[in-house]
């Protein structure tokens, strides 16, 4: 994405894209999924090549991604492809780690929901297999892309707060590392977004046409983080979704909320921009239906989603929503089947065709969606009169009439683009092009980027969550 930032300026425009696909690789006991980080670093290179190419005047490049992966390096060289989060390999990671400590105590030092993929329970099934001892360094994907631009490692702080192993402070929890066999020195030392990595490595700035002036800083490299903070609300009475893959639903907060209350709601606690906290919880998102839909098209024949949707829009509300949290719908795979079975242990009648199961996955996501917002609200003290909604989950609107049908107030809809927004707004504060705090980023947001608002309509029939 290439961007034009000034005091009240704020174009942005694509100027390459580029699939991001997981690979399966036999590992010699069984087929593992994993990231192809070297792939999407070629590809981002030949994207920042091309905004050179287009910009007057490139200064600065910043990198954000999803959060909790990592690779493993040995004196700076990778050591292999980091694994993905949705790996089967993380489950014999949670029971390491939680047979050293239970999950409430380790709830009070860094305030996460459980998920089992977090990057701690990564790590400890990297020690019970012995990749742990062959590392010297571990680096966050966004991380990893920014050294291997500029050759200096870094731990950005928004990303570092969803490992796992940093405490509520901040700081790297050091007695956990012990007791779990991470070496305290396995990751760079946190850096706050905002500051400045370094120039690129001469032979990638020749390679990509960068000029001598231009710069890789640290952003917000937790991809959410980044979105959160290009939301253009006021955080004392909205709260948020940034949907995509995932489903990211919550409220932000000056200070972590560590209560009894939050752990049972599984809610976390994340570091956002300018030392924010992002109380959120995650909803499994519309991972449900473009993996429904390239199971369809593995089938046979391209789908058609637009027309799908349309579709789906035609079909009654969906009266018995199914779990989206059910753990079974997080590996990748056949997700229609595993909602028939959901359906089929419950007695209840399985949505009749693929309008009617796409139907489904919206409503059900909806309910999910403005549970989640209740609760943050009930959670936080934040009175919610407004819900953001940014990401490619702005763009459809059956999914956004339904969240403020459901909630019960207004869905403000995007800007679609909001991670990237985030990134190049912090970017051109780094830079001196713009000023000012969050509340004034978002201010400039607001001027830019219209949001599309749907009220809450009076339904005429009810649903029920079943879980």
């Amino acid at each position: 994405m290439l961007a034009t930032v000034g005091p009240g300026v704020l174009k942005m425009h694509a100027v390459a894209r580029f699939p991001n696909d997981p690979v399966r690789l036999w590992n010699g006991t069984r087929t593992a999924l994993h990231w192809d980080v070297a792939a999407l670093f070629e590809q981002a290179c030949r994207g920042l090549g091309s905004a050179a190419s287009q910009a007057d005047a490139l200064i600065g490049i910043g990198v954000d991604s999803w959060a909790v992966d990592y690779a493993l390096l040995r004196g700076g060289q990778l050591l292999g492809l980091p694994h993905h989060y949705r790996d089967g390999r993380t489950a014999a990671g949670v029971e390491a780690v939680h047979e050293v400590i239970a999950h409430d105590d380790l709830f009070q030092r860094n305030g996460l929901q459980f998920l089992p993929f977090a990057t701690v329970y990564q790590l400890a099934s990297e020690r019970m297999s012995g990749m742990l001892d062959l590392a010297d360094q571990a680096l966050l994907v966004p991380d990893l892309l920014g050294y291997w631009l500029t050759g200096h490692a870094v731990t950005e702080r928004t990303n570092a707060s969803t490992t796992g192993l940093y405490r509520l402070d901040g700081a790297l929890d050091v007695d956990l590392c012990a007791q779990l066999g991470v070496p305290t020195d396995l990751f760079p030392v946190p850096v706050d977004p905002g500051g400045v990595l370094g120039p690129a490595l001469p032979d990638v700035a020749e390679r990509l046409g960068l000029g001598s002036d231009v710069v890789v800083s640290t952003v917000a490299s937790h991809d959410t983080a980044s979105a959160v903070a290009a939301v253009p609300m006021d955080a004392t009475s909205a709260a948020y979704i940034s949907c995509g893959t995932w489903g990211l639903v919550g409220v932000e907060v000056p200070r972590p909320v560590v209560s009894p209350e939050v752990r049972h709601a599984r809610f976390t606690n994340e570091a956002g921009l300018d030392g924010r906290i992002r109380l959120l919880h995650n909803v499994m998102g519309l991972w449900l239906l473009s993996e429904s839909i390239q199971t369809w098209e593995r089938g046979g024949g391209l789908v058609d989603l637009p027309e799908l949707l349309t579709q789906a829009a035609e079909c009654p509300p969906t009266i018995a929503v199914f779990d989206t949290d059910d753990p079974r719908f997080l590996p990748a795979g056949d997700v229609p089947v595993r909602i028939e079975q959901w359906y089929t242990e419950r007695d209840l009648p399985v949505p009749p065709s693929r309008p009617h199961l796409v139907r489904a996955i919206i409503d059900s996501l909806a309910v999910s969606f403005s549970s989640a917002v209740h609760t943050a609200a009930a959670l936080s003290g934040v009175g919610v009169r407004r819900i953001h909604l940014v990401g490619g989950g702005a763009l459809n609107t059956l999914l956004c009439q339904s969240i403020a049908d459901r909630a019960g107030v207004s869905v403000l809809a995007g800007p679609v683009e909001a991670t990237a927004l985030g990134n190049v707004l912090v970017q051109a504060r780094t830079h001196g092009l713009v000023r000012g705090d969050l509340e004034t980023l978002r201010a400039l947001v607001a001027a830019t980027y219209a949001p599309r608002t749907y009220t809450p309509r009076l339904r005429r029939s009810g649903s029920r969550a079943l879980v």
